[in-house]
């Protein structure tokens, strides 16, 4: 196994250039605090001439059908199972996660790629029967145009490829500013892309400065659609941005995905069920558990299973074997993550593990569990996006439901009983994008990821993702 790190470049008008301007951003790798390369910062000309690439290259992929469109997709999916070793190497060295983690991700966005390509060939409209003779009303679906995309780094290759397919399966095109923390992944699959046969133009990828580099983009009549993932905070102003020229957007912002525990469940398997779930990419997970609620029968069982998962959970450098949990992404976490701690155990809260950071190189803090959590602590209000698990009790059904929607964000949440009648009233009763009830997974190619309240609007995956890269329009045509 090689130890060669990508090469941090730029993709504009399908070359791979290091840009105009001369800056550059150190990459380093969380587990060891090395530095991994210098990624190039693009230019106000640099973003000028990716937008003008951008439309150029919509104007040639648009008119691509769709079965030679998916075939690019098809292949460069090939060259990413290829690559696949070097690639999520890298992305483990970007930002922490385990190795084997890293390959599980770029086999989601592999599955992605090839969902969105196929989808693409059946981008259908539709014939409306008219009560006019004689009139033939028409509904078509279009690609909506060249796009925007701007994501966060927790998952490199999955938040960058829901994007970029969802536009390239539309027959949009794209211009994207992946997070400057891990960029190999989004470049490797540029290089995928490119070397598939994708035209210039197409895809470009761009870093820099955030604010200034999404400021200039987002000012360009150019673009007609952003989607973003990442905090509430930059998703409003995004939305703020995008109202002068009137983009369409798709938001996947933040989430405080509650977990309902009921005491018929099976406590054991629940727990070492959701502690996976919980420091799976340690904490740094949008849709992660992060308000435990139990039924007061089962509270302490199931702190007790849940404390003996957590212990067991082997920390260290995502490239070692055996690691379960890597770093956080930088030293910034770490404070917040004290903060978060020192707040609950002022409020009454028991630390039962954890609670500190690991050693004094790397980003490394304990996999923790906060018992006797209460509704005034940040960690019950805040996203923690690190690995926190405050653990709390309620009474019956409908203080659980309650409680689980008190809070304005509504992504993911997460449910587990036996009983039938409870089932259903979570389904319908719990405020969440995404409600898993007896399952972790709510994320899947072919199905909508999206939030509702402050955690967004719109989708990726599924039909609804692909809609999302589209506009509609009527022709209305007599007939002879």
């Amino acid at each position: 196994m090689t130890d060669a790190y990508e090469t941090l470049e730029m993709l504009i008008d399908g070359r791979w250039t290091s840009g105009t301007s001369g800056e550059t951003r150190n990459v380093e790798n969380p587990a060891t605090e090395e530095v991994l390369g210098a990624l190039p910062l693009a230019s106000s000309a640099d973003l000028d001439e990716a937008l003008a690439a951008s439309q150029r290259g919509f104007e040639v992929w648009r008119d691509t059908p769709a079965l030679k469109r998916q075939k690019v997709m098809e292949d460069a999916a090939r060259l990413l199972e290829e690559r696949g070793d070097a690639i999520a190497r890298d992305l483990t060295r970007d930002m922490g996660k385990p190795v084997g983690e890293a390959k599980l991700e770029l086999g989601f966005a592999i599955d992605v790629l090839r969902w969105y390509g196929e989808e693409g060939k059946r981008m259908y409209g539709r014939i409306v029967p008219s009560r006019v003779p004689g009139l033939r009303q028409l509904v078509m679906k279009e690609p909506v145009g060249p796009c925007l995309a701007f994501v966060a780094w927790n998952f490199p290759a999955t938040n960058v490829i829901r994007k970029v397919a969802g536009a390239l399966g539309a027959g949009c095109s794209i211009t994207i500013k992946p997070s400057e923390e891990t960029p190999s992944t989004a470049i490797a699959i540029g290089r995928a892309l490119m070397d598939a046969g994708l035209p210039a133009g197409v895809l470009n990828i761009v870093f820099g400065e955030p604010a200034e580099v999404s400021s200039h983009l987002m000012a360009s009549p150019v673009a007609k659609k952003m989607s973003f993932t990442g905090s509430v905070e930059v998703g409003k102003h995004l939305q703020r941005l995008s109202a002068d020229t009137l983009k369409r957007t798709t938001l996947e912002l933040g989430g405080h995905a509650p977990v309902l525990v009921f005491a018929d469940a099976d406590i054991e398997g629940v727990a070492k069920t959701t502690a996976a779930g919980k420091f799976r990419n340690a904490g740094q997970v949008c849709i992660s558990p992060s308000r435990f609620l139990v039924e007061e029968p089962a509270r302490e069982r199931f702190t007790e299973a849940f404390v003996k998962a957590a212990e067991a959970i082997k920390v260290g450098n995502g490239l070692e074997e055996g690691v379960g949990m890597g770093p956080l992404i930088a030293a910034r976490r770490i404070d917040v993550m004290d903060g978060f701690v020192q707040d609950a155990v002022d409020k009454g809260a028991r630390v039962v593990t954890g609670g500190q950071r690991i050693g004094n190189r790397g980003h490394y803090f304990a996999p923790t569990v906060i018992a006797d959590a209460t509704d005034d602590m940040r960690i019950m209000n805040e996203e923690p996006f690190g690995p926190l698990a405050p653990i709390a009790g309620f009474a019956d059904r409908e203080e659980a439901i309650e409680r689980a929607n008190r809070l304005p964000f509504g992504l993911a949440a997460y449910a587990f009983s036996k009983d039938a009648e409870t089932i259903r009233a979570l389904a319908d009763g719990v405020e969440s994008g995404m409600v898993g009830i007896n399952s972790m997974m709510v994320s899947t190619a072919e199905t909508p990821f999206g939030g509702i309240n402050d955690s967004g609007y719109g989708s990726e995956g599924g039909i609804e993702g692909l809609e999302a890269f589209t506009r509609t329009r009527l022709i209305m045509e007599m007939m002879g």
